[in-house]
């Protein structure tokens, strides 16, 4: 299944980019969070197969609400209040020609998802929460909303480091924080969605977000399904959301992170794809061409010996910074490696990746320039 081109919905004043993937009987609008790039998260090999799988059962419709990623920007000093941001989801589903569809909120997107079920609920097939809140401020009936003064440091913290790899926030993905190539591209995709001043000005508008009234309206089948771990929004605060919508099905996930495509990712297409279809589908193992990459500094033992101990740390260091740039530049994933091995998986085997094998003797140091460097091309099936 191809990456889908990006196009461009009207929303009366504004351009909203969104992509349709799929072309199954339901359709289903996901509804990012905070923000987003609809290019840049095809590149990241865990959201690209959550949203292909997806896409298997249901045509799959995409969009950057305005203010981030491709979508139009909007004025700091007038930003859209989330009714007018709730546009952003009728305009893109009158350009995909969509008469209803199921809506799939995440965080933030959850509570303009809310919005708009309550109020087309004619246009609504069902409505399905990740992660979603109702209030972010704390309330005798809502106790779990950050502390004010914790959330205002927050966000001056977001405008002071936003897109720097060495402070991702820890609530977003903790079990995918070890991962290098992942912690890179998620830098990468804040910077792409959003500029730091704005994406501190979202989060304080997303502040005085409160749809607590809302949840009784809502009349559409609804699912809610929270992590157990999740630090930002409480699984507690799922159950609360549920118990307010009729008839809403409540699911606690195995899991830490905040992140959309985090842990238990699995357990939310499963419940998704019962939710919109009634079944639960086969899992079919993805199946994909991978370059596998080694290194090794020939004559390594008798080097350390020349070396001796910091020298020959050092070395390694380099050795491996050098090795990681170039799995990176040509949109790699390293693994984990035991002693001096860097083994790294390029998704893309071809030309274009044993290039990622000869570009690095240019790139290693000049006492590295004997390293080895097998590429091995084979078909695997991602564990």
């Amino acid at each position: 299944m191809d990456t889908p081109k990006t196009l461009y919905a009207d929303a009366g004043d504004v351009s909203i980019a969104d992509q349709v993937l799929g072309e199954g009987p339901i359709d289903i609008v996901y509804v990012p969070g905070w923000v987003s790039n609809i290019e840049v998260t095809w590149e990241d090999p865990s959201f690209a197969r959550m949203l292909r799988h997806i896409a298997s059962f249901s045509r799959l419709i995409l969009f950057d609400k305005r203010g981030t990623g491709l979508s139009d920007q909007v004025s700091l000093h007038d930003l859209p209040t989330i009714e007018t941001r709730m546009d952003d989801v009728r305009a893109v589903m009158d350009a995909a020609g969509s008469a209803s569809a199921t809506l799939l909120g995440h965080s933030e997107g959850g509570s303009m998802s809310m919005v708009f079920a309550a109020t087309y609920p004619d246009r609504t097939d069902g409505l399905v929460l990740v992660g979603s809140y109702a209030s972010r401020i704390p309330s005798s009936d809502y106790p779990w909303a950050p502390d004010p003064a914790d959330r205002e440091a927050e966000v001056a913290l977001v405008e002071k480091t936003w897109g720097d790899p060495d402070h991702i926030p820890p609530w977003v993905a903790p079990s995918r924080m070890s991962d290098p190539a992942f912690v890179e591209w998620l830098a990468r995709y804040m910077r792409l969605s959003s500029s730091p001043r704005a994406a501190a000005a979202l989060l304080r508008m997303n502040t005085q977000v409160d749809t607590r009234h809302v949840l009784p309206t809502i009349s559409v089948p609804t699912l809610c399904l929270y992590r157990a771990g999740d630090q930002d929004v409480k699984v507690e605060e799922g159950r609360w959301i549920a118990d307010q919508i009729e008839g809403a099905k409540f699911v606690e996930i195995d899991g830490s992170d905040h992140f959309f495509s985090g842990d238990g990712s699995d357990a939310i297409l499963a419940e998704l794809e019962e939710f919109v279809t009634g079944s639960r589908g086969a899992r079919s193992p993805e199946r994909v061409l991978a370059t596998l990459l080694f290194t090794d500094i020939v004559g390594s033992t008798e080097r350390a010996a020349q070396l001796g101990d910091r020298a020959w740390t050092a070395l390694l260091e380099r050795h491996n910074d050098a090795v990681r740039s170039q799995v990176a530049r040509f949109r790699g994933r390293e693994g984990r490696y035991p002693g001096r091995w860097v083994p790294g998986n390029v998704r893309r085997a071809g030309p274009r990746n044993r290039r990622c094998s000869g570009h690095r003797s240019g790139t290693l140091p000049d006492r590295c320039r004997g390293a080895r460097r097998p590429a091995h091309r084979r078909n695997r099936t991602p564990g």
